[in-house]
């Protein structure tokens, strides 16, 4: 599945591993994974997914102000969810295809709600 590891946004190429190794850097999060949420100007745009650590919150703005000068300002994330698990296979790295699965009705707030069929 590494051609998911990739996310196709207004015709640029975002790596999520890159975005995923700088999140999981932040000191309350556990793990960090990044997939594709559908939008209809740009195909896809970032969703950075948290598992936090224990007794943590969740504030987006933190988050997004840790990867700020970190990646491309194209490739910040529209949204940061924090999860109670974040699937793993048998190899131990993270299910994005199980993942992707479970975020399926999710619809990014950048998108106006529209979905691109």
């Amino acid at each position: 599945d590494r051609a998911k590891d990739v996310i196709k946004s207004g015709g640029e190429w975002i790596s999520s591993i890159e975005i995923e190794n700088i999140a999981v850097g932040h000191p309350k999060v556990d793990l960090a994974a990044v997939i594709g949420a559908a939008h209809p100007k740009w195909d896809e745009r970032p969703v950075l997914i948290l598992k936090l650590k224990p007794d943590q919150t969740l504030d987006k703005q933190e988050h997004l102000d840790f990867l700020q000068g970190k990646i491309a300002k194209w490739w910040m994330p529209d949204d940061v969810v924090a999860v109670a698990d974040i699937p793993l296979g048998a190899t131990g790295k993270i299910d994005k295809k199980t993942l992707r699965e479970q975020m399926k009705d999710y619809r990014l707030p950048t998108s106006g709600g529209a979905q691109k069929d």
